[in-house]
C-alpha cells in the first residue's frame, strides 16, 4: 500500500519545490542570542547576526532564566509525567496561573503547552452550534483551526476592517454568544489589531472580545501586559491567549487568562488540556523568572523600541521598502518571491541571518524579508544588518532579472493571506 502513497507524496513535494515553496531549515548549533551558530546542509557553521528569531526581549539564553530551569531541574526532576488533574500540577504551576492572572490583570489562568494547544481549546469549549465566532481574516493558523474543531457559525471579516466586522456581527446577532477574536499583531505585516474599536462594536452588539496577544506580551503597553493594555481596553477583553515561547524567554507553553468562569470551563472541557501533559517544571520555573525580568525593569522594552526605530529610520534612509508600523516585527518588501529568497541568501553570506516569505505565507507579489529586532541587539548590530541589507540589494540587482527579462521590482503591496506564523 504505501508503494502508491510515496510515489503520491513524492509527486507533491516536487510540486513544492517545482513552485519555490520548498522551506529548508537552517542548523544551529548554539543558544539562541542575538547572535548565532548556523549552517545548512552540506555547509560549514558560521557565527551569524540573528535577525529572524521571535526572542524580543533577548531572555532565550539569560543567565537568570537559565539557572531558575536548573535549579527546578534539581528540586523538582525533569518532567510531570501526567496531565493536570490527574497527578500533574505543582505549586509551580498554580504559581505561573497567578502571576500571570496578576500581570495581565485577569480573574484567572489556565496553562497550556503551547499558544496553539490554548487556542485549540478555547473555542470548541465554550461555543455551540447556537453560537458565534467572528474572526479577523489574517489570524493565527491556530485560531483557525481552534475555530474549525468548533460547531459556531463562522464569520470572518477583512483584516483591520470595522465596517465588515459590524456587518458580521450584525449577521450574527440571532446567536446565543457571539465572540470576535483577533490578533493583537498580525505577524507578517507588524500591524496592531484596533482593540478600542473592536472593543465599542462587541459592546455594541454584545460580544465577547478574545485576543491572541503572542507577538506582544511581555514588552508592548507601559507595563509589557501587551496590546490591550497598549490600547487601553485591558478591562474589556474577555479572553487573552498567549505564548512563553517568544518575550517570555523563548521557550514553550501557553496560556488563556480570562475571566474566571471561562477558565473553570476550559478546566472541565478543554481536550489539549485535559489529554496533554503540563508543562515540564523547570520551564515553569524560569517564565517565573522572566516575569520577574519583565517586570522589575523597563530597560530591555525600552532597548527594543529604540532598536525597532533606528532599523526602521536606517532602512528608510537607505531606500528600502518597508511597512509602516510601531512593532519589532519589519517587514522589507520586495515583491517578487526569487528576489526575497535571493536577497536573504546573499545577506546570510554577509554574515545576518534572516528569512524570506512568500506565497502562500503572504500573498502572491507580496514577498517580504521580515526583520524582528531585539533588546539584545547592540545599535552595530543594527547597523550591520542594514548594510548586509544595501550589500545584498546590489549583488542581487547586478545579476537578477524580473521573469519579463527586465530589472526586478523591490516593490511589494500587502494583501490577504490565511494563517501568520
Amino acid at each position: 500500500m504505501y508503494s502508491a502513497v510515496r510515489d503520491q507524496l513524492a509527486g507533491e513535494l516536487d510540486e513544492i519545490r517545482s513552485a519555490g515553496l520548498f522551506k529548508h531549515e537552517r542548523r544551529i548549533s548554539s543558544p539562541q542570542s542575538s547572535t548565532i551558530t548556523a549552517g545548512a546542509l552540506g555547509a560549514a557553521d558560521a557565527r551569524v547576526l540573528n535577525f529572524c528569531a521571535n526572542n524580543y526581549l533577548g531572555l532565550a539564553d539569560h543567565p537568570d532564566i537559565i539557572a531558575a530551569a536548573k535549579r527546578a531541574l534539581d528540586e523538582r526532576g525533569f518532567g510531570m509525567a501526567s496531565v493536570r488533574f490527574i497527578c500533574g500540577t505543582q505549586d509551580l504551576h498554580l504559581e505561573l496561573e497567578r502571576r500571570v492572572s496578576q500581570f495581565l490583570g485577569t480573574e484567572d489562568t489556565i496553562l497550556f503547552s503551547s499558544c496553539f494547544d490554548a487556542n485549540g481549546g478555547v473555542f470548541e469549549s465554550l461555543l455551540g452550534a447556537e453560537d458565534a465566532v467572528i474572526s479577523d481574516a489574517l489570524n493565527h493558523a491556530s485560531i483557525i483551526d481552534g475555530i474549525r474543531l468548533s460547531k459556531a457559525q463562522r464569520f470572518r471579516y477583512a483584516n483591520r476592517d470595522m465596517a465588515d466586522l459590524e456587518a458580521k456581527l450584525q449577521e450574527a446577532a440571532g446567536a446565543r454568544r457571539r465572540l470576535v477574536v483577533t490578533d493583537g499583531v498580525f505577524s507578517m505585516d507588524g500591524y496592531l489589531a484596533p482593540l478600542e474599536a473592536i472593543c465599542d462594536l462587541a459592546e455594541r452588539y454584545d460580544a465577547m472580545v478574545m485576543v491572541d496577544d503572542s507577538h506582544a506580551v511581555g514588552f508592548m503597553g507601559p507595563t509589557g501586559a501587551g496590546t490591550p493594555e497598549h490600547a487601553g481596553v485591558a478591562h474589556r477583553v474577555d479572553i487573552f491567549t498567549g505564548t512563553f515561547g517568544k518575550a517570555l524567554g523563548g521557550a514553550s507553553g501557553g496560556y488563556v487568562a480570562a475571566r474566571s468562569e471561562i477558565v473553570a470551563l476550559l478546566r472541565q472541557r478543554a481536550r489539549p488540556y485535559l489529554f496533554s501533559n503540563s508543562l515540564a517544571p523547570s520551564i515553569v520555573a524560569a517564565t517565573l523568572t522572566a516575569l520577574d525580568l519583565v517586570q522589575d525593569s523597563t530597560e530591555l522594552r525600552s532597548s527594543l523600541t529604540a532598536n525597532a526605530a533606528l532599523f526602521r529610520r536606517r532602512m528608510t534612509e537607505e531606500g528600502f521598502d518597508l511597512l509602516e508600523g510601531e512593532h519589532a516585527i519589519i517587514p522589507v518588501m520586495f515583491g517578487e518571491a526569487v528576489l526575497a529568497a535571493r536577497t536573504a541568501d546573499a545577506m546570510l553570506a554577509h554574515g545576518v541571518f534572516v528569512t524570506a516569505f512568500s506565497y502562500p505565507v503572504v500573498p502572491r507579489g507580496a514577498a517580504r524579508i521580515r526583520v524582528q529586532l531585539s533588546a539584545a541587539h547592540s545599535g552595530e548590530d543594527v547597523e550591520a544588518c542594514v548594510q548586509a541589507f544595501v550589500t545584498a540589494r546590489a549583488e542581487v540587482d547586478a545579476g537578477s532579472l524580473g521573469a519579463d527579462g527586465g530589472q526586478a521590482s523591490h516593490a511589494g503591496a500587502p494583501g490577504a493571506h490565511v494563517g501568520n506564523a
